[in-house]
């Protein structure tokens, strides 16, 4: 009987935002799958070890995930990762594969999942704390009222800058903005719109700027944007 693969998510970056249901997961888990090559390298890790000591006990699988747009690099990695994962789930071992945040938004994690169910596996998903969450929290503000819509973008893609922000209405996040951080800051500051950038939300490093202007040109890869009308 082979094993389970779980994408477990486990929130922002605070320990303690990591669910009940995660917990169990990965205490009941033979093996957690971290997409790096060393745990100290895993922000995922850390942030799971923080609210359970006794990963450090556990089995880990390192299956890489290079930081490219690359189709044929993406690809070779995640067949790699799939493979590696299945040959536990062949031995019948439940596999927690760790991921920030919520494995269902902007994931490595759900390309090993389609692989792995795809090839007639059991997998599921355990739900964590999104980081535009964790970060309007940390604001003490909502992001949605009553009709107004909510708009999560990927910052490194086209529809986040231009048009983009100023054409939709209610409020906008933005994810991983990276180098297209100079195209999106101008793109708010022309709108007049009210933005707040958070970065490294619940971990060390922490920080918030309000107003576009006040914006670093190079954030952490772990920094939002939430942009208000």
């Amino acid at each position: 009987m082979s094993g389970i693969l779980y994408g477990v998510g486990v929130g922002p970056g605070d320990p303690e935002l990591l669910t009940l249901k995660a917990m169990r997961i990965l205490r009941e888990s033979d093996v957690i799958a971290i997409p790096s090559e060393t745990k100290e390298a895993c922000t995922a890790y850390r942030i799971a070890q923080g609210a359970c000591p006794e990963l450090e006990r556990k089995e880990l699988l390192p299956v890489p995930m290079p930081m490219t747009k690359d189709p044929s690099a993406l690809e070779r990695s995640h067949e790699a990762a799939a493979n590696a994962i299945a040959g536990q789930l062949e031995q019948g071992r439940q596999v927690a594969f760790v991921t920030l945040g919520d494995p269902t938004v902007y994931s490595t994690y759900l390309y090993i999942h389609r692989k792995i169910a795809g090839r007639g596996y059991e997998t599921a998903i355990v739900s964590g704390i999104p980081s535009f969450c964790a970060a309007a929290a940390r604001l003490n503000q909502g992001l949605a009222e009553q009709a107004q819509p909510l708009h999560i973008l990927p910052g490194t893609y086209h529809s986040a800058s231009g048009d983009g922000i100023t054409a939709l209405r209610g409020t906008k996040v933005l994810m991983k903005t990276g180098k297209n951080m100079a195209s999106v800051r101008g793109s708010i500051l022309e709108s007049g719109q009210e933005a707040v950038l958070v970065e490294n939300c619940g971990m060390p490093g922490e920080a918030v700027y309000h107003g576009a202007a006040s914006f670093p040109d190079n954030p952490s890869y772990y920094s939002l944007i939430i942009v208000k009308e």
